[in-house]
């Protein structure tokens, strides 16, 4: 079930833990991602706290919200780019997408495979996805007073077998979120250190998310003549001559 966008606000943009949340993905993203000049990003679940960055620069950015979530005006200050969405009915056109950032989108849904189709049909050729999930074994997904710690957490080896099954090829993956999930001053402090420690040892088993970057795999195009020779196969004794004297009543 997805959560209602004004928890999720509070949580992000009123909380200290949660920008320490928001700060750690989105630089562990950009690490990943780090401009989308002249493309076309966009942004599924809630995915609004790792978007702004490519505000400037990229042609333009959405923010998909769905209906079950319910939407907020994003940017504060600037024009609206989010819209309400149906999960399986998004308003972007097919093969349009350069970015695509899910969050808090899969591991919420009640349909989950209806997003991943979503994802796939908007994505363009040699575009790129980027999907961000609860750590099964990591401490985020234990807790339920964040929204780290609601729907389905997955192991790396469990998203990747899901999007394999939607035709993603998965491509690279990252780990964020390595301070454990408390609002205690001390664990606040020692956020950033704990970021850069942990990025360092290890890239899935310890964080609270996992970001697994896939592609969209294209059909190999059928070579050119291919069908012609199919219908014209090949005739071993095409073009020799018949033997003299012989007919069809001298066969027999």
């Amino acid at each position: 079930m997805h959560l209602d966008v004004l928890d999720l606000r509070q949580f992000y943009y009123r909380t200290r833990l949660g920008r320490i949340a928001q700060k750690a993905v989105r630089e562990r993203m950009l690490k990943m991602w780090p401009d989308a000049k002249g493309q076309t990003v966009v942004g599924f679940g809630f995915a609004v706290p790792l978007l702004r960055p490519y505000l400037a620069d990229a042609a333009r950015v959405i923010a998909l919200m769905p209906g079950e979530q319910g939407v907020m005006p994003w940017p504060a200050g600037l024009q609206n780019v989010s819209a309400l969405c149906r999960e399986g009915l998004w308003p972007v056109q097919s093969e349009s997408v350069d970015k695509l950032v899910c969050l808090h989108g899969v591991e919420t849904s009640e349909h989950p495979a209806a997003v991943l189709e979503e994802c796939q049909r908007v994505l363009a050729p040699g575009g790129r996805a980027l999907f961000i999930v609860p750590n099964r074994s990591g401490l985020w997904a234990r807790r339920d007073g964040t929204p780290f710690g609601f729907g389905r957490p997955y192991s790396l080896g469990q998203l990747e077998a899901q999007l394999k099954h939607h035709d993603f090829v998965p491509e690279r993956h990252a780990a964020a979120l390595f301070s454990p999930p408390s609002h205690q001053r001390f664990w606040l402090r020692s956020s950033d250190m704990l970021e850069r420690i942990g990025g360092k040892l290890t890239r899935s088993r310890a964080g609270g998310v996992i970001l697994l970057e896939a592609s969209k795999q294209v059909p190999a195009r059928p070579r050119p003549g291919l069908a012609e020779r199919v219908k014209r196969p090949l005739r071993v004794l095409e073009g020799t001559a018949k033997p003299a004297g012989v007919s069809g009543r001298d066969a027999q």
